[in-house]
């Protein structure tokens, strides 16, 4: 039990380092700052999305950004981004995105499993993909390597990326605004866990 208080603990000072870190920069370049990260997150770069959108909530409470301008702003950026993965796979052969798997933050073990998942459960897997660390931009290579319908592609994952974007927001504006260190110490434990048993539970063990 002490460990597991410890590890919470800890988890929450990282995350609370990083997103002061973020914070600092949305309040410079704001809303383009968010426009831009967003973009990179959706397109597969080492974006952390699960810091960048609680920081612009937790700014929206202080009443520097407005909290519905910022949804706006960063669905349009996941379009566009999870758009250039998409059309990547689609118009390039696997091989040659094979090859430079490290833009991608990926192994090609994990691309060729997460692959073949999908082709197994198609729209789920999108669906599901878009709510998952590590996992939310690498859903568009499959979809344009099987050429799914757009219609499909952009139906599901819009819907994993509100529910997700939502939340996140959500914790920025309500936990991290409570100036209160022991619920936002708990609500980053808890969001941590549900998070890691998603993706153990719907994608890891289909990777391996």
């Amino acid at each position: 039990m002490f460990i597991h208080i410890l590890f919470a603990l800890n988890l929450s000072g990282l995350f609370n380092g990083a997103v002061s870190f973020f914070t600092l920069i949305l309040k410079r370049y704001g809303y383009l700052a968010i426009f831009l990260l967003m973009v990179l997150e959706a397109a597969s770069l080492p974006i952390p999305s699960e810091v960048v959108l609680p920081a612009a909530g937790l700014l929206a409470a202080t009443g520097l950004f407005n909290i519905y301008l910022i949804f706006i702003v960063i669905t349009i950026a996941s379009l566009i981004g999870i758009t250039i993965d998409y059309y990547l796979a689609y118009f390039i052969e696997k091989e040659i995105i094979y090859k430079h798997l490290k833009i991608f933050r990926i192994s090609r073990k994990q691309l060729e499993g997460f692959d073949r998942w999908f082709n197994r459960n198609g729209p789920f897997t999108v669906f599901i993909g878009r709510m998952l660390p590590e996992i939310r931009g690498l859903v568009s290579l499959p979809a344009g390597f099987a050429k799914m319908p757009l219609k499909k592609f952009y139906s599901y994952s819009l819907l994993g990326i509100t529910i997700w974007d939502i939340a996140l927001l959500a914790f920025g504006y309500y936990a991290l605004n409570a100036h209160n260190a022991y619920v936002a110490m708990v609500a980053v434990a808890v969001f941590a866990t549900v998070i890691y048993a998603l993706f153990r539970i719907f994608v890891k063990n289909k990777m391996d």
